[in-house]
Parts: structure tokens; C-alpha cells; sequence
């Protein structure tokens, strides 16, 4: 199991690749910021979304994405 200090370093450098530094800063400050309830918000953000789309999207998704392994 990771420890939770390997966790958010693999949370902050996912983010700095995604949205560079001051994203990344925005982003953080938005969740300490604001009441954040993760899941009400991936309730809210698929919401409508039928079992079909979120499957297509998600293939689609791993195969522009394929999985590295770091060993």
C-alpha cells in the first residue's frame, strides 16, 4: 500500500504535467477554498451520462492513454 506522503506526490506531479505550475496552485487553492466533497462532485460532473457514453468515453480514453508501468 502507498504511504500517504508517495500519494500526494504522485497527486502534485500528475497535476503539474496536466496544468502546469500556476493551474496546479489554482487547483489546490479551489479545493482548500471551498467545501469539497469529491464524490458529489463526480455525482454532479456525470450526471446524464448514460452507462453507454461513460463506457465509450473511458475505452477511448485508455487507448489514447495507454498504462505505463514503472518498474
Amino acid at each position: 500500500m502507498t504511504n500517504n506522503t508517495e500519494v500526494m506526490n504522485k497527486g502534485i506531479t500528475c497535476l503539474l504535467e496536466s496544468l502546469g505550475t500556476v493551474e496546479t496552485e489554482q487547483f489546490i487553492s479551489l479545493i482548500i477554498r471551498e467545501k469539497f466533497d469529491y464524490t458529489e462532485w463526480q455525482r454532479k460532473k456525470f450526471d446524464g451520462v448514460s452507462p453507454e457514453d461513460f463506457n465509450a468515453a473511458a475505452v477511448a480514453y485508455a487507448k489514447e492513454n495507454p498504462v505505463r508501468i514503472n518498474s
